[in-house]
């Protein structure tokens, strides 16, 4: 398999890779991918998900690096998975999501978790139902962005495999949650192509949107399209070095750290050609760095920092499906 060569200009050459180190953590109580990934305090959540039959599951589990242990907690009200996850004001708050395989049955329905008592409650839904948002919190409210909708539902047949049925259809929708009125408003949508499986992440004034699909992994996405909130107004970044959706993300030493993905160009469904890549973002320079590959490729994974570490959950091996419970932590520099 030939995978193109980074694109000069919006990358740093190998010679320049930052220092990263990979290590393992104690593994999730159960093989998880498809998650949704946050932090409140100095605790990281894992919520959702499918298992390792593909099925979606309500379960909620918290992770303490400074014991380096889980617990389960409270589920979900409701089996989901691709469901976006954003901290706020000490909540957790998970919202929409797909309730069957493939992408399908997307969801309006937005909860939020306080860990002081360890229980979900639902809050005020979107205007419509979608799956694989990306979501963030910023200055007190939520942003949400794009998402499936499966309006469409076909079906496939990848080689070696049964017929499945597979929800397309995207959007470039941007609502915002504001939780003291419980309340969503409209605000402008994501420019370009409608798109899911992006990644989302703050850095000073700016919320930034990148990677992502169209509708399935042969239709990936480089683009990094930046809002400002103060203004209303989108603008372009340095795109990601390879076209890559479904990867994990967040932000480490003032850098957006994003990793893995699906699947690398020519790839088959149910094959280890998820890709490893990570790289990292500076916004002084708008240029991306590699750092040290994964132990091996995957996607359908999270992250969340604590602590000057970030920590990657779960996620699926193969291209298009699987489940680990690897845990894995990242430090830079």
């Amino acid at each position: 398999m030939t995978v193109e060569p980074l694109s000069p200009g919006n990358v740093s050459p190998d010679s320049n890779r930052l220092a990263s180190t990979w290590s393992p953590k104690a593994p999730l109580p159960a093989p998880i991918a498809e998650v949704g990934v946050g932090q409140v305090a100095d605790k990281i959540y894992v919520v959702g998900g499918t298992d390792q039959q593909d099925h979606a599951v309500a379960t909620t589990m918290r992770y303490d690096p400074a014991l380096d242990s889980w617990e389960t907690c409270h589920p979900l009200p409701q089996a989901l998975h691709h469901v976006a996850v954003a901290e706020l004001d000490g909540l957790l708050y998970a919202i929409g999501g797909l309730a069957a395989n493939v992408h399908i049955a997307p969801q309006r329905v937005v909860f939020a978790y306080d860990p002081k008592v360890d229980r979900w409650s639902e809050v005020a839904p979107m205007s419509i139902e979608r799956g694989s948002v990306a979501a963030v919190a910023f200055a007190g409210k939520i942003h949400v962005f794009g998402g499936r909708v499966s309006e469409k539902v076909v079906k496939m047949s990848p080689p070696n495999t049964p017929e499945m049925l597979l929800g397309i259809g995207t959007v470039t929708k941007h609502e915002v949650y504001d939780p003291a009125a419980d309340r969503w408003s409209s605000s402008e949508p994501l420019p370009g192509p409608p798109r899911d499986h992006m990644g989302v992440a703050v850095l000073g004034d700016a919320i930034h949107v990148f990677g992502g699909r169209i509708n399935d992994y042969s239709d990936m996405l480089d683009r990094h399209d930046v809002f400002v909130p103060r203004t209303k107004t989108w603008a372009s970044a340095a795109p990601l070095p390879r076209p890559r959706s479904a990867g994990a993300f967040t932000v480490l030493h003032d850098r957006i750290i994003y990793a893995g993905g699906e699947c690398k160009p020519g790839g088959e469904p149910f094959t280890a050609n998820a890709f490893e890549d990570v790289d990292s973002y500076d916004p002084s320079t708008d240029t991306w760095s590699a750092l040290t590959p994964l132990p091996q490729g995957r996607h359908a994974f999270g992250a969340a920092t604590v602590d000057g570490v970030a920590y990657f959950a779960g996620g699926a091996l193969l291209c298009g499906g699987g489940a680990s419970t690897d845990l894995l932590a990242l430090t830079v520099g």
